[in-house]
């Protein structure tokens, strides 16, 4: 490990990143927000958080006092999810788990969020399967890739568009999880509606080829997110939910910016959460990944769409803003983006590996490289063992 000897820092700590802000009724005492990492260390069968690492890897993050930290997409249920080393929160053993990531969490005097996550046809059909599980999407046989197809082929689990019914069992689970992960201490959770996983289909007209109320226009695509928003808003309150979008994503064969109708579709959706905080349930905040990042797995600085920009949000969206992707590097267009004050900032990769990360943001030290090859290993390397910037001059980087 060394520090990234081509990263020039800049101090932020003069900036609106270290001014306090409220989100839902988390005081906030600076505006760096770790986003939701997957990390692949959930152990099976079960998916349940890592009972060795977990509490301390999110302890790690945390130490920074009022900072905010939403976890790495936890699944709502068995029939959301399909990877076997992801969490959940539907078992009392999870919950469990969750419970003592939180409270070493709130022991610093930090805020956590859970985000909630459903794969759809991001998921894999043969290990749902092997639980006797459906392959779920927006539509009947509209796979992402020739590679998914052949697996669920081979499965004999076809890619399943969802009934009316199994819509609101899902709406259902989503509710459920929400209220698990307030009992286990969570401060709020997040509705995952970006990266090409199953509320995002519903919104995209490249996975969505439903000609019901749930498809075929804006509105409908838009009804199923909405609705899990109300839904939610209902069970736990509006303070404690927020949700992800990726306007510009292309993870997951969806359209990004080659869909001229993207911004628009999006801009629905923005307008009909704000004509409900407008009667009074202001979701805490709408969470964007920039169009600097188009899919998640590539490497800074490539995959970006430069045609398109999450300013429109802006004037649709009266509520706080939380923009991530690709920005740790970047500390003069951060300083720039901040200067709106409804504004945080979600730094991902740069958090995993310096887990003092708004210290070293706030007085311009260097970052810590991290190590891709284990982002999704079953290590404690690479998850855990990342120094400090004090530990990491001692070692001699």
């Amino acid at each position: 490990m060394s520090f990234n000897k081509d990263f020039k820092p800049i101090a932020l700590g003069e900036t609106n990143l270290f001014k306090p802000i409220t989100v839902g009724n988390c005081e906030l005492k600076h505006r760096a927000v770790y986003p939701p990492l997957t990390r692949m260390r959930a152990t099976h069968p079960g998916n349940v958080p890592n009972r060795d690492w977990a509490a301390t890897y999110y302890d790690q993050r945390s130490k920074r006092a009022g900072s905010m930290l939403i976890t790495e997409g936890t699944f709502i249920s068995p029939q959301a999810g399909g990877y076997d080393n992801a969490p959940g929160i539907w078992s009392d053993e999870q919950i469990t788990q969750w419970k003592k990531i939180f409270s070493k969490v709130h022991d610093n005097k930090s805020f956590i969020w859970v985000q909630l996550w459903a794969l759809g046809r991001q998921s894999y059909a043969d290990t749902l399967a092997r639980d006797g599980l459906r392959y779920d999407s927006a539509s009947d046989g509209v796979y992402m890739d020739e590679e998914s197809k052949a697996r669920a082929d081979k499965s004999k689990n076809p890619q399943h568009g969802l009934t009316k019914d199994e819509i609101k069992q899902y709406i259902k689970e989503y509710v459920q999880a929400a209220k698990n992960s307030l009992a286990a201490g969570a401060d709020g959770v997040e509705i995952h509606s970006a990266n090409g996983y199953l509320l995002n289909q519903f919104l995209d007209p490249k996975s969505n080829h439903r000609t019901d109320e749930y498809g075929g226009s804006i509105e409908n695509r838009s009804r199923f997110t909405l609705e899990v928003v109300d839904a939610l808003v209902d069970a736990v309150g509006q303070d404690k939910v927020g949700i992800r979008f990726s306007p510009y994503g292309t993870f997951g064969n969806l359209s990004g910016g080659a869909e001229p109708l993207i911004v628009a579709q999006y801009a629905h959706v923005l307008g009909e959460l704000e004509r409900r905080a407008k009667a009074g349930k202001r979701l805490a905040y709408v969470h964007l990944v920039e169009p600097r990042v188009t899919n998640p797995f590539l490497t800074e600085g490539t995959g970006e769409y430069d045609d398109g920009t999450n300013d429109f949000a802006y004037s649709i969206w009266k509520g706080n803003i939380i923009r991530a992707g690709n920005l740790a590097l970047h500390p003069e267009i951060v300083r720039d983006l901040v200067k709106d004050d409804r504004t945080l900032i979600g730094y991902g990769r740069y958090w995993i590996a310096n887990p003092d990360f708004p210290d070293r943001v706030e007085k311009g030290l260097p970052l810590n490289k991290y190590d891709r090859d284990t982002f999704y290993a079953m290590t404690e390397h690479g998850y855990i063992d990342y120094p400090t910037y004090d530990e990491a001059v001692k070692l001699g980087y």
